[in-house]
């Protein structure tokens, strides 16, 4: 059976992986999701996932709350949000026991917006309509972790890369993982700036050298020379990337960048689970 490229077709263009792309679609149906992490695709992205009025109800909500930031000591420039993401409670390879806690403070922050939905629930239905078994919170310990956060980075995010099958001693879930995304839901974007940059760059245990002092992110030279694309964020899209890739956001210019955000996981068994 023939392949979509040729081996004179891969060589006649060295510089561009085709498999290295971003897929555009109304929906996210089960072959884009089954070809994310086939690694077909670099990034799916769904415009008008949510509608505009919808947007801006859970906007209007969340500007008449006092935003977090994350730890400076980590996340440096400033990065804020609302909600309590499981990275903030890291202890030893593993997850502290004073999470549970904060995100008990968490869903109450959240039941406090007064929204008429629950918009990381919409997000999940949205996200698993044409995936069996949809899209569920993970569990640790039997517990369910983080549905999502509400993240502001208008002074971007650096250079790095989220796996979380390196970043814990153990499996993070009660279900061992396979692969991981990253989704984004865009309630407000600047003018401009504020893109997602992806590289096709994967850890290596030499980008080491190019990390930033006790910081999560990597100076832009650990990339220098890789394949690279550009999203720019919409209003009410949604934005599956593929995390292992390393992706910072630019700086937003103008204007917020509010994004509602959690982790997919695909497990050893097919699900898709989620958290942050």
């Amino acid at each position: 059976m023939a392949s979509g490229n040729s081996v004179q077709d891969l060589a006649a263009t060295p510089s561009h992986d085709p498999f290295f792309r971003v897929a555009s679609a109304s929906a996210f149906t089960h072959e884009l999701l089954a070809g994310l992490a086939a690694g077909r695709h670099a990034a799916i992205r769904v415009p008008g996932f949510l509608p505009r009025e919808r947007c801006d109800e859970v906007l209007s909500a969340l500007e008449e709350r006092a935003f977090d930031s994350y730890g400076s000591a980590r996340v440096q420039p400033q990065v804020m949000r609302f909600g309590v993401g499981v990275s903030d409670h890291m202890a030893n390879g593993g997850v502290a026991d004073a999470y549970w806690k904060a995100l008990e403070e968490h869903h109450a922050a959240w039941r406090g917006l007064g929204l008429s939905f629950d918009p990381f629930l919409v997000c999940r239905e949205g996200l698993g309509a044409d995936w069996p078994g949809g899209v569920a919170v993970g569990r640790r310990g039997g517990r369910e972790l983080g549905d999502g956060v509400a993240r502001e980075p208008n002074q971007g995010f650096l250079v790095h890369f989220d796996d979380a099958l390196r970043e814990y001693a153990d499996d993070l879930l009660d279900t061992p993982l396979i692969g991981q995304f990253a989704f984004n839901l865009y309630l407000t974007v600047p003018p401009s700036g504020g893109e997602t940059v992806l590289w096709r760059h994967r850890w290596r245990p030499e980008d080491e050298a190019h990390r930033r002092p006790d910081s999560y992110g990597y100076d832009e030279t650990v990339v220098r020379g890789s394949e690279s694309l550009e999203i720019t964020p919409r209003v009410g899209e949604a934005l599956l990337i593929d995390p292992r890739w390393f992706h910072a956001v630019r700086p937003s210019r103008g204007g917020r960048r509010i994004a509602l955000g959690f982790a997919v996981g695909l497990t050893s068994s097919g699900r898709l689970l989620t958290w942050a």
